[in-house]
């Protein structure tokens, strides 16, 4: 997962054909440049230049060039489907054009993705020519592509000890120090992680890591990420239905995103200081599963009582978000899989951002737009704070009241932050559910992109 290639590119424009990206209006000056053959196969085709469609250009031995419409579409997965719908055997040579050429090669990457570890992949990928200076654009698909495959994994062989091993190879990777803390150490240091993972018999797991940019100096700016690694969940006693479990491996996703986070900015060896925080855990039923109405002592000293057990990613971050704080980060921000509300609120496109600082949410928003991965943002609503507490602790992990599900789980993550931290919580889905272009169905990076975009903004401010 960690050595994944991306098979859709090459450096060498020997033998290329070319592939002309083209909007709508730019259509009648090219068709003025083409040979007549073309420039007629194309008017007689009914060819518009509506965004993803596509047209093959023919010639004197077969297929000359091909044609792509834009519309008015400026993302990157208006090229996500070129690497299945071109001709495989010579690559593909992208000529210039109103469209911005690392977003192209992003697309048609994203595009390429292919889940093949049970079964081959069919036809290969088209390969398209990426001139050199385009390492970015490769290293968010590289990490996209890994994030995608550990979501897709299925939990018997992506379980708690799994997922920390991978966790430590990738840190290891880039020089960072990695902890694995287990067992006893972790009933002490993280006890809300280890009840939720009391009841299976894959022990649980927290992974930390920190690495240091080779340019950051000792006070750059610290960012601080953590992950709930919930490899399947059951619900607990509170056992969902059978429809309900059948995409629980993704409920690793915030986990694997914020690897896939972490990837890119040591990749890039952005200016800044990371920290790193996976809970890797399984949420079973058994005789030492942790019931409804039990009461935990988290590392803050707070006490919860168990109002669902499956409610248990806020469980497995807010231990995760009080060490964090300790050190006092720059940006601290947490991705998790958390809630069904979030997904009946924005549906399954759009993360739920919540941020306790105006101007990081504004800046994470506005960067999201830009790099085309939006993010909604929902309120901290402090009049729903009180549908919290708890007769017998200090609060309970689920409201009293059925409903603003998204926001009370992040108000129950907040009370583990502190308040001169900024902070961001992504509530997210990370699995598309049909394919589109560049977006396979499947486990799915979300908010990625974002997150990169504003690490590297921060990195820069020093």
């Amino acid at each position: 997962m960690l050595d994944q290639i991306i098979d859709c590119i090459t450096e060498d424009p020997i033998g290329a054909r070319p592939l002309r990206p083209i909007r709508p209006g730019e259509l009648p000056a090219m068709l003025e440049t083409l040979p007549p053959m073309q420039a007629g196969y194309l008017r007689e085709s009914g060819f518009t230049g509506r965004a993803g469609e596509l047209a093959l250009l023919p010639g004197a031995e077969g297929i000359a060039g091909a044609v792509l419409g834009l519309g008015t579409d400026t993302s990157p997965f208006v090229f996500g489907r070129l690497s299945s719908d071109l001709p495989a055997g010579a690559p593909w040579q992208l000529e210039q054009g109103d469209y911005n050429l690392a977003d192209a090669i992003l697309g048609v990457c994203l595009g390429a993705y292919r889940f093949t570890r049970f079964r081959p992949a069919g036809r290969p990928n088209s390969i398209i020519v990426v001139p050199p200076g385009h390492r970015d654009a490769i290293r968010q698909a590289e990490a996209i592509w890994m994030v995608r495959d550990l979501i897709n994994t299925p939990a018997n062989l992506l379980g708690p000890v799994e997922l920390a091993d991978i966790t430590v190879s990738l840190a290891q990777r880039y020089g960072a120090t990695a902890q694995i803390t287990a067992d006893a150490d972790l009933t002490q240091h993280y006890p809300t992680v280890a009840a939720v993972g009391a009841g299976s018999a894959r022990p649980p797991r927290v992974v930390t890591f920190h690495w240091h940019g080779s340019t950051a100096k000792d006070d750059a700016p610290l960012i601080s990420l953590c992950g709930k690694g919930v490899c399947f969940d059951t619900g607990g006693y509170d056992l969902k239905p059978s429809a309900a479990m059948l995409r629980m491996k993704k409920d690793m996703g915030g986990a694997a995103t914020v690897l896939g986070l972490a990837r890119a900015i040591m990749d890039a060896d952005l200016a800044v200081r990371l920290a790193v925080r996976i809970g890797c855990v399984e949420n079973s039923v058994s005789g030492t599963a942790m019931r409804p109405s039990d009461v935990i002592r988290t590392r803050a000293g707070l006490t919860v009582e168990v109002g669902n057990t499956d409610a248990e990613g806020r469980l497995v971050l807010c231990d995760l978000l009080d060490e964090a704080c300790e050190a006092a980060p720059a940006l601290l921000i947490d991705c998790a899989t958390l809630t069904g509300a979030a997904r009946v609120a924005l549906g399954p496109d759009l993360p739920a951002l919540f941020s306790n600082d105006d101007e990081t949410a504004a800046s994470l928003l506005r960067l999201g737009t830009t790099v085309h991965d939006p993010l909604w943002r929902l309120p901290l609503w402090s009049g729903y704070d009180a549908w919290l507490k708890s007769p017998v602790a200090d609060m309970n992990n689920v409201a009293s009241k059925p409903m603003a599900g998204a926001i009370t789980a992040a108000l129950y993550l907040q009370r583990f932050v502190k308040p001169q931290v900024p902070w961001v919580h992504l509530d997210l889905y990370a699995w598309n559910d049909t394919t589109r272009p560049g977006r396979p169905e499947g486990g799915e990076a979300m908010g990625l992109r974002a997150m990169l975009a504003l690490a590297t903004e921060l990195s820069l401010e020093r």
